[in-house]
């Protein structure tokens, strides 16, 4: 089996950061690039919008908010935890996450994602994503438990 791309879902949560240490042992015993994958919330889904202003307008700022607080995340992460890997790869998607991860995963060939079993009980439930990648990839699925 070769591993050359693995794939780490994370939401920022103390869980999710629980299988950081399985993705960096992989990725340096293999020599693999880390793939790492946050997902933004859909507002329109969630109806989240303020007062009487335009709807579409606050989607967009509460997006754009999102996505710089998410940035500076990643490069928090890649920073303090990535340093002694090869490569790594930051994404950013939006929409229904077991979607996102698939999808991700198609375009860029992944060939393992370590993820674990439930994530912030906040942001999404990842457990029950974590279960659909399980069911709808061929490739291998490290579920760590949380």
């Amino acid at each position: 089996m070769e591993i050359r791309k693995i794939l780490w879902p994370t939401d920022f949560s103390d869980n999710a950061a629980m299988a950081l240490p399985y993705v960096t042992d992989l990725a340096e015993k293999y020599g693999a690039t880390i793939h790492i994958l946050y997902i933004l919330k859909e507002y329109l889904e969630f109806g989240a919008a303020y007062g009487d202003t335009d709807p579409e307008a606050d989607y967009a700022r509460m997006r754009e908010w999102e996505r710089e607080t998410a940035e500076s995340r990643l490069d928090e992460i890649c920073r303090e935890f990535l340093n002694s890997c090869p490569l790594y790869i930051r994404h950013i998607g939006v929409g229904d996450p077991s979607r996102e991860i698939l999808k991700l995963m198609k375009e860029h060939e992944i060939d393992m994602v370590v993820t674990a079993s439930r994530g912030a009980e906040s942001h999404f439930d990842f457990g029950r994503v974590a279960d659909r990648v399980l069911r709808c990839t061929t490739a291998p699925v490290l579920m760590v438990p949380v």
